[in-house]
């Protein structure tokens, strides 16, 4: 989130216009990827780490709630002072808070009471952008979306794991249609080390953890022009990757005894073949196709069987500052990484954007001169740098706006629910 700046000059009015509809139109999609959905699959948490769809509806709104309306809307009165516990996640300063592995236990207040608790803040919101909005209204009203749209990927990923846990394999959506698919040979492009400056710089919106803006020395290294595939994958299993205790971490290896790990999340070994778990269904896999679902550790381990490592995220941002934030996002559709559709070789690295988030080597940790926000807002980033790695990219459940070269994501290192792949890297000696 950005820092907060004066309060005393309203935003211009074409600005506050299309804040407006920047925060209706993020509304708007949250309530959309619910709809393929029945009251019941709202409901449910298939797993500790993953919230049911009711929850995200609900804490987005909370959200607007308490850290807006409550301190900027005349009048204000909670649509229901039970919320205020119910959908805070880990704002300590908040408040209480209800178990985050209870969250599926819910089932009152209904779904249409969260739908309308959405129309009752969505009506005194736009009644408050309406008027001059101060500066740094605007800033939290922005930070709110941004927060929201983060919400929206979570909602695709956690749906996945739930429907993935049903015996009947349910899509989520229908089936993409898939255009002949070339095979790629992976390149090794060599990376300019020297100075480089990291981390976000300018007036457009960005979280704190993004910034400061520093300088790091790189040296010269080498990165795969394309993410590992499902084909490049499945050499590594069966060269016994996951039998292979000298390619993993300790960490690692005992995450692998104790949930015997075969294959990647969502792999289905059938009829000789391996599927694979979608938001489409159970399909099979596509050998050209950027793997995903990876923990750390696979993606370590995967990197060490190749003779390569993982990039740093410094020198995954130092590549990425020079090639187009484009690629396959939610916004396409597809809601599953999409191999290339050409057979001509890409002149630099591709599907560096969307796709699969790729994990790097870099803990996630503060830059030089972080300091985070004051008071609630300011537990939005910076009390999780500690024992997560950086991911970056995006995926093909992130929406488009959302990400650009310096968006910094974290995650556990047995994490494997969200869309997490790997592009490998190597030192030049």
């Amino acid at each position: 989130m950005e820092r907060q700046r004066s309060a005393r000059h309203p935003i211009a009015r074409s600005k506050a216009h299309d804040l407006v509809a920047l925060y209706e139109a993020t509304r708007l999609r949250s309530e959309a990827l619910a709809q393929p959905l029945s009251a019941e699959d709202c409901v449910v948490q298939s797993m500790p780490d993953a919230s049911p769809v009711k929850w995200h509806l609900g804490h987005t709104t909370w959200f607007f709630e308490t850290f807006i309306l409550e301190r900027h809307g005349r009048g204000f009165k909670p649509f229901d002072p039970a919320f205020r516990v119910l959908f805070n996640s880990y704002y300590n300063a908040i408040g209480a808070k209800h178990p985050r592995p209870e969250r599926g236990m819910l089932t009152r207040p209904a779904l249409s009471r969260v739908l309308d608790y959405r129309r009752h803040v969505d009506q005194r919101m736009g009644e408050l952008l309406r008027g001059r909005v101060p500066e740094a209204l605007a800033q939290i009203v922005t930070l709110g979306v941004n927060h929201e749209e983060q919400h929206q990927e979570l909602i695709l990923t956690d749906v996945k794991h739930l429907l993935s846990r049903n015996p009947l394999a349910p899509a989520y959506t229908e089936r993409w249609p898939l255009t002949p698919v070339h095979a790629r040979k992976p390149r090794w492009l060599t990376v300019t080390g020297g100075v480089h400056e990291i981390g976000h710089a300018g007036a457009q919106f960005a979280f704190d953890n993004e910034g400061p803006r520093h300088r790091v020395l790189l040296q010269d290294f080498e990165l795969a022009s394309h993410p590992v595939t499902y084909g490049e994958y499945l050499e590594f299993i069966a060269d016994g990757g996951y039998r292979r205790p000298e390619l993993w971490l300790s960490m690692g290896w005992d995450a692998v005894a104790a949930n015997a790990w075969q294959a990647p999340l969502y792999w289905i070994e059938r009829d000789g073949g391996w599927h694979n778990f979608t938001l489409h269904g159970l399909v099979e896999i596509e050998c050209n196709t950027p793997v995903c679902h990876l923990s750390y550790f696979e993606a370590d381990a995967y990197a060490r069987w190749a003779g390569a490592r993982l990039p740093s995220e410094f020198e995954w941002e130092a590549a990425a500052q020079a090639v187009a934030c484009t690629g396959n996002f939610a916004d396409s559709g597809a809601l599953h990484p999409l191999a290339p559709r050409s057979d001509s070789p890409a002149p630099g690295l591709a599907q560096l954007f969307g796709d699969v988030w790729e994990w790097t080597r870099s803990d996630y940790a503060p830059y030089p001169g972080y300091r985070a926000a004051a008071g609630a807002v300011g537990e939005y980033n910076g009390k999780f740098m500690c024992s997560q790695y950086v991911l970056r990219g995006g995926s093909c459940a992130t929406p488009q706006r959302h990400i650009r070269a310096t968006y910094r994501n974290f995650f556990p290192p047995d994490a494997r629910w969200q869309f997490s792949g790997v592009r490998l890297a190597r030192d030049l000696h």
